[in-house]
């Protein structure tokens, strides 16, 4: 992957993970952070038991951009169908930036009812009540599958690399990008009323997301004009 995509990618999630992630995300950080830590326990062990969380959901995501990126893969089968996925992939972004910013609700529309389970909550429940470091793993793990607008949009970019090792890169920079944020929430609960400070950063990211989206769709123009191109070298 080139080195201008992938600190694309940082850029957006680390300022959308000030925005989205913590408005998302945020309530689940400080309810973990008061029912499974116990407040006398060490920075060290706290810190730890944030950590393995966000690695949870690290995890989870790499594994949905593995599986995105083969999708993805599936489908270019030409010169003219890797260029098409690409600016498929592009219009989905520029889309997913304006719903981010609140002016359509593209991203609504297509947000599934997964988290909304019984399944899904019993195990939510039993995970956020126990208090083994593996816990904090598994409740990462379940937190990564929740419904999120900006999951999404790295989905659609994981789809666009057609590839299950870089669909797999692209969200595993994507979660590790917003541990900052979510790991300094599990210490400062104020940043949580800091709703001017997520506003600007979430706007900040969904014109990245639109520009990203931009870019990707001249990359399919450009990979249907040049052929000689790989999918991979034309968008990553």
């Amino acid at each position: 992957m080139e080195t201008v995509n992938i600190l694309t990618i940082i850029s957006i999630a680390f300022l959308g993970s000030f925005g989205h992630c913590i408005g998302m995300c945020g309530g689940i950080v400080l309810a973990y952070s008061t029912i499974k830590i116990e407040p006398e326990s060490s920075k060290v062990s706290q810190s730890f038991a944030h950590l393995i969380y966000s690695l949870g959901r690290v995890f989870t995501y790499s594994i949905l951009g593995a599986m995105f990126g083969a999708l993805g893969g599936v489908v270019t089968f030409s010169n003219n169908a890797n260029g098409a996925l690409l600016i498929f992939a592009g219009i989905a972004m520029m889309l997913a930036g304006l719903s981010l910013m609140g002016k359509i609700k593209f991203l609504t529309l297509i947000e599934h009812s997964f988290s909304s389970s019984s399944l899904y909550k019993r195990a939510f429940k039993k995970v956020l009540n126990s208090k083994s470091n593996l816990s904090f793993f598994v409740l990462g793990m379940l937190n990564g599958l929740l419904p999120c607008g900006f999951v999404y949009f790295f989905a659609i970019t994981a789809a666009s690399t057609a590839s299950p090792l870089y669909g797999a890169l692209v969200m595993a920079i994507f979660g590790l990008s917003t541990i900052p944020a979510m790991f300094g929430l599990g210490f400062l609960a104020t940043l949580t009323s800091a709703t001017s400070f997520r506003n600007m950063m979430m706007s900040l990211a969904s014109i990245a997301v639109i520009l990203y989206g931009a870019y990707t769709i001249y990359n399919g123009y450009d990979y249907i004009v040049n052929p000689k191109k790989s999918l991979t070298e034309c968008h990553t």
